[in-house]
Protein backbone atom coordinates (compact mmCIF):
# COMPACT_ATOMS: atom_id res chain seq x y z
CA UNK A 1 0.00 0.00 0.00
CA UNK A 2 1.10 3.28 -0.76
CA UNK A 3 1.79 6.05 2.11
CA UNK A 4 -0.99 7.91 0.47
CA UNK A 5 -3.35 5.04 0.81
CA UNK A 6 -2.90 4.33 4.23
CA UNK A 7 -3.06 7.85 5.59
CA UNK A 8 -6.68 7.78 3.34
CA UNK A 9 -7.65 4.65 5.06
CA UNK A 10 -6.50 5.87 8.37
CA UNK A 11 -8.42 9.19 7.88
CA UNK A 12 -11.62 7.56 7.02
CA UNK A 13 -11.32 5.22 10.10
CA UNK A 14 -11.18 7.58 12.45
CA UNK A 15 -13.87 9.99 10.65
CA UNK A 16 -16.06 6.75 10.83
CA UNK A 17 -15.19 6.04 14.54
CA UNK A 18 -16.66 9.67 15.42
CA UNK A 19 -13.11 11.55 15.19
CA UNK A 20 -14.02 13.54 12.24
CA UNK A 21 -12.69 16.85 13.45
CA UNK A 22 -9.27 16.32 13.77
CA UNK A 23 -9.19 12.96 11.43
CA UNK A 24 -6.37 14.36 9.53
CA UNK A 25 -4.15 15.82 11.19
CA UNK A 26 -4.39 12.56 13.65
CA UNK A 27 -3.60 10.56 11.25
CA UNK A 28 -0.74 12.14 9.72
CA UNK A 29 0.55 12.39 12.82
CA UNK A 30 -0.11 8.43 13.76
CA UNK A 31 0.88 7.78 10.63
CA UNK A 32 4.65 9.07 10.81
CA UNK A 33 4.86 7.71 13.96
CA UNK A 34 4.23 4.30 12.46
CA UNK A 35 6.70 4.86 10.35
CA UNK A 36 9.18 6.64 11.95
CA UNK A 37 9.63 9.90 10.39
CA UNK A 38 8.92 13.72 11.24
CA UNK A 39 5.05 14.22 10.12
CA UNK A 40 6.52 16.95 7.42
CA UNK A 41 8.08 13.87 5.64
CA UNK A 42 4.71 12.21 4.44
CA UNK A 43 3.96 14.79 1.98
CA UNK A 44 7.65 14.45 0.36
CA UNK A 45 7.21 10.25 0.67
CA UNK A 46 3.32 10.37 -0.30
CA UNK A 47 4.67 7.57 -2.99
CA UNK A 48 6.91 5.54 -0.69
CA UNK A 49 5.70 1.85 -0.03
CA UNK A 50 4.08 1.04 3.26
CA UNK A 51 4.68 -2.94 4.35
CA UNK A 52 2.72 -4.69 5.99
CA UNK A 53 4.34 -4.97 9.40
CA UNK A 54 4.15 -0.92 9.15
CA UNK A 55 0.40 -0.59 8.14
CA UNK A 56 -0.44 -3.19 11.22
CA UNK A 57 1.65 -1.13 13.69
CA UNK A 58 -0.39 2.09 11.90
CA UNK A 59 -3.80 0.71 12.48
CA UNK A 60 -3.05 -0.37 16.28
CA UNK A 61 -2.45 3.35 16.79
CA UNK A 62 -5.24 4.32 15.08
CA UNK A 63 -7.30 1.56 17.32
CA UNK A 64 -6.26 3.60 20.34
CA UNK A 65 -6.96 6.30 19.19
CA UNK A 66 -10.62 5.46 18.29
CA UNK A 67 -10.57 4.35 22.35
CA UNK A 68 -10.14 8.16 23.18
CA UNK A 69 -6.12 7.71 23.80
CA UNK A 70 -4.93 11.17 23.23
CA UNK A 71 -2.28 11.66 19.82
CA UNK A 72 0.22 12.53 22.33
CA UNK A 73 -0.14 10.26 24.87
CA UNK A 74 0.28 7.40 21.60
CA UNK A 75 3.22 9.19 20.38
CA UNK A 76 4.22 10.22 23.82
CA UNK A 77 5.22 14.22 22.73
CA UNK A 78 3.12 17.62 21.83
CA UNK A 79 4.53 20.86 20.31
CA UNK A 80 3.87 23.79 22.32
CA UNK A 81 5.04 27.38 21.77
CA UNK A 82 7.13 25.39 18.44
CA UNK A 83 9.01 23.31 20.30
CA UNK A 84 8.03 19.26 21.13
CA UNK A 85 7.84 18.45 24.42
CA UNK A 86 7.84 14.80 26.13
CA UNK A 87 4.68 13.69 27.56
CA UNK A 88 4.18 10.98 30.17
CA UNK A 89 1.40 9.31 31.94
CA UNK A 90 3.09 11.00 35.08
CA UNK A 91 2.43 14.79 33.79
CA UNK A 92 -0.78 16.96 32.35
CA UNK A 93 -0.76 16.83 29.04
CA UNK A 94 0.54 20.49 27.58
CA UNK A 95 -2.65 22.39 26.15
CA UNK A 96 -2.85 25.32 23.71
CA UNK A 97 -4.38 27.47 25.86
CA UNK A 98 -1.49 27.67 28.29
CA UNK A 99 0.34 29.33 25.29
CA UNK A 100 -1.57 32.23 26.28
CA UNK A 101 0.68 32.38 29.55
CA UNK A 102 4.01 32.36 27.92
CA UNK A 103 2.99 35.12 25.51
CA UNK A 104 2.14 37.38 28.64
CA UNK A 105 5.21 36.30 30.38
CA UNK A 106 7.33 37.33 27.26
CA UNK A 107 5.84 40.89 26.82
CA UNK A 108 6.36 41.92 30.22
CA UNK A 109 9.49 42.83 32.27
CA UNK A 110 12.13 39.66 31.69
CA UNK A 111 13.19 38.03 35.26
CA UNK A 112 16.70 37.54 36.52
CA UNK A 113 15.09 34.23 38.46
CA UNK A 114 11.47 32.58 37.64
CA UNK A 115 10.29 30.09 40.00
CA UNK A 116 7.50 27.56 37.97
CA UNK A 117 5.07 25.89 40.55
CA UNK A 118 3.27 22.71 39.86
CA UNK A 119 5.68 22.16 36.54
CA UNK A 120 4.46 18.72 35.28
CA UNK A 121 6.08 18.16 32.60
CA UNK A 122 8.12 21.22 32.57
CA UNK A 123 6.49 23.51 29.64
CA UNK A 124 6.25 26.72 31.48
CA UNK A 125 9.60 27.35 32.51
CA UNK A 126 11.33 25.20 29.98
CA UNK A 127 9.82 27.59 27.33
CA UNK A 128 10.60 30.76 29.03
CA UNK A 129 13.98 30.40 29.52
CA UNK A 130 14.55 28.94 26.27
CA UNK A 131 13.08 32.47 24.85
CA UNK A 132 15.07 34.31 27.98
CA UNK A 133 19.27 32.94 27.61
CA UNK A 134 20.30 34.96 30.47
CA UNK A 135 17.49 34.39 32.99
CA UNK A 136 17.60 31.16 35.34
CA UNK A 137 15.00 29.43 37.47
CA UNK A 138 13.33 26.89 39.60
CA UNK A 139 10.56 24.58 38.70
CA UNK A 140 9.03 22.46 41.14
CA UNK A 141 6.46 19.54 41.73
CA UNK A 142 5.27 17.16 44.38
CA UNK A 143 6.06 14.14 41.64
CA UNK A 144 9.01 12.57 40.74
CA UNK A 145 8.25 11.02 37.55
CA UNK A 146 6.92 14.68 36.42
CA UNK A 147 10.17 16.24 37.36
CA UNK A 148 11.77 12.90 35.53
CA UNK A 149 10.10 14.57 32.42
CA UNK A 150 10.49 17.91 33.18
CA UNK A 151 14.15 17.22 33.70
CA UNK A 152 14.50 15.13 29.88
CA UNK A 153 12.76 18.44 28.36
CA UNK A 154 15.13 20.88 29.62
CA UNK A 155 17.79 18.48 28.73
CA UNK A 156 16.17 18.39 25.07
CA UNK A 157 15.56 22.23 24.96
CA UNK A 158 19.11 23.32 26.32
CA UNK A 159 18.15 25.08 29.26
CA UNK A 160 19.18 21.84 31.91
CA UNK A 161 21.88 24.18 33.47
CA UNK A 162 19.71 27.04 34.08
CA UNK A 163 17.00 25.08 35.62
CA UNK A 164 16.91 23.83 38.56
CA UNK A 165 14.37 21.10 39.93
CA UNK A 166 12.81 20.05 43.18
CA UNK A 167 10.40 17.90 44.41
CA UNK A 168 7.95 20.20 46.53
CA UNK A 169 4.42 20.41 47.60
CA UNK A 170 3.78 24.31 46.85
CA UNK A 171 5.91 26.63 49.12
CA UNK A 172 7.26 23.35 50.99
CA UNK A 173 10.49 22.88 49.78
CA UNK A 174 10.83 25.73 47.79
CA UNK A 175 14.56 27.69 48.33
CA UNK A 176 14.43 30.56 50.46
CA UNK A 177 15.30 33.28 48.15
CA UNK A 178 13.24 35.81 45.97
CA UNK A 179 11.88 35.77 42.41
CA UNK A 180 11.14 38.05 40.02
CA UNK A 181 8.77 36.08 38.46
CA UNK A 182 6.70 33.26 39.54
CA UNK A 183 3.99 31.02 37.43
CA UNK A 184 2.03 28.29 37.65
CA UNK A 185 -0.69 25.72 35.74
CA UNK A 186 -1.94 24.24 39.30
CA UNK A 187 -5.06 22.12 39.12
CA UNK A 188 -8.18 23.79 39.14
CA UNK A 189 -11.23 21.61 37.69
CA UNK A 190 -13.76 21.18 40.86
CA UNK A 191 -14.46 18.12 42.08
CA UNK A 192 -17.89 18.34 40.90
CA UNK A 193 -17.36 18.60 37.32
CA UNK A 194 -14.57 15.90 36.55
CA UNK A 195 -17.60 13.49 35.57
CA UNK A 196 -18.05 15.91 32.63
CA UNK A 197 -14.56 16.31 31.34
CA UNK A 198 -14.06 14.68 27.79
CA UNK A 199 -12.58 10.96 28.06
CA UNK A 200 -9.23 11.86 26.62
CA UNK A 201 -8.81 14.17 29.92
CA UNK A 202 -10.34 12.20 32.34
CA UNK A 203 -8.91 8.97 31.85
CA UNK A 204 -5.37 9.94 30.49
CA UNK A 205 -4.70 12.80 32.33
CA UNK A 206 -3.24 12.13 36.53
CA UNK A 207 -6.07 13.55 38.58
CA UNK A 208 -3.65 15.12 40.94
CA UNK A 209 -2.35 17.51 37.65
CA UNK A 210 -6.47 17.85 37.29
CA UNK A 211 -8.05 18.63 40.57
CA UNK A 212 -7.22 19.76 44.06
CA UNK A 213 -10.90 18.79 44.60
CA UNK A 214 -13.72 20.56 46.50
CA UNK A 215 -14.21 23.87 44.50
CA UNK A 216 -10.61 24.14 42.12
CA UNK A 217 -9.30 26.87 44.37
CA UNK A 218 -6.89 25.19 46.65
CA UNK A 219 -4.03 25.75 45.17
CA UNK A 220 -4.49 29.35 44.01
CA UNK A 221 -4.86 29.75 47.50
CA UNK A 222 -1.90 28.16 48.80
CA UNK A 223 0.38 29.37 45.54
CA UNK A 224 -1.09 33.24 47.11
CA UNK A 225 -0.96 32.27 50.61
CA UNK A 226 2.53 32.35 50.13
CA UNK A 227 3.89 34.38 47.13
CA UNK A 228 4.41 37.94 49.03
CA UNK A 229 7.81 36.30 50.95
CA UNK A 230 8.97 34.81 47.91
CA UNK A 231 8.26 37.56 45.51
CA UNK A 232 11.37 40.21 44.75
CA UNK A 233 9.96 43.81 44.83
CA UNK A 234 8.29 44.25 41.31
CA UNK A 235 7.75 40.94 40.67
CA UNK A 236 5.41 39.52 38.54
CA UNK A 237 2.97 36.49 39.41
CA UNK A 238 1.20 34.73 36.56
CA UNK A 239 -1.34 31.88 36.82
CA UNK A 240 -3.28 29.62 34.17
CA UNK A 241 -7.01 29.68 35.11
CA UNK A 242 -10.05 27.67 34.30
CA UNK A 243 -12.69 29.98 32.41
CA UNK A 244 -14.89 30.62 35.01
CA UNK A 245 -12.46 31.20 38.25
CA UNK A 246 -11.15 34.71 37.31
CA UNK A 247 -13.26 36.71 39.59
CA UNK A 248 -12.66 34.25 42.40
CA UNK A 249 -8.62 33.75 41.64
CA UNK A 250 -8.53 37.91 40.61
CA UNK A 251 -9.72 38.51 44.33
CA UNK A 252 -6.98 35.94 46.09
CA UNK A 253 -4.47 38.15 44.06
CA UNK A 254 -5.83 40.98 45.92
CA UNK A 255 -6.19 39.61 49.47
CA UNK A 256 -2.01 38.38 48.65
CA UNK A 257 -1.40 42.16 48.45
CA UNK A 258 -0.70 42.63 44.54
CA UNK A 259 -1.14 45.22 42.05
CA UNK A 260 -2.20 45.87 38.75
CA UNK A 261 -4.30 42.28 38.84
CA UNK A 262 -5.39 41.63 35.47
CA UNK A 263 -7.23 38.50 33.42
CA UNK A 264 -6.13 37.62 30.34
CA UNK A 265 -8.70 35.95 27.78
CA UNK A 266 -7.26 33.15 25.53
CA UNK A 267 -7.75 32.89 21.75
CA UNK A 268 -11.00 31.81 22.65
CA UNK A 269 -12.18 34.41 24.47
CA UNK A 270 -11.84 32.94 27.46
CA UNK A 271 -10.53 34.27 30.96
CA UNK A 272 -7.23 31.89 30.93
CA UNK A 273 -4.46 33.88 33.10
CA UNK A 274 -4.25 36.17 35.72
CA UNK A 275 -1.52 38.28 36.60
CA UNK A 276 -0.47 40.88 39.52
CA UNK A 277 2.43 42.54 40.30
CA UNK A 278 4.36 42.79 43.51
CA UNK A 279 4.86 46.14 45.69
CA UNK A 280 8.12 47.66 44.18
Amino acid sequence: MRLTQALGKGTGLLGFGGKTAASGRDSRALLAHALGIAPDRLMIEHDREVSDNEMAAYEALLHRRLENEPVSRIIGRRMFWGRDFKVTPQVLDPRPETETLIEAALQAARPARLLDLGTGSGILAVSLLAEWPDATGLATDISPGALAVARANAEVHGVADRLDLAEADWWDGVEDRLFDLVVSNPPYIAQGEMAGLAPEVRDHDPEVALTPGGDGLTAYRAILGGVRARLAPGGRVMVEIGPTQGPAVSALFTTAGLENVTILKDLDGRDRVVTGIGPA
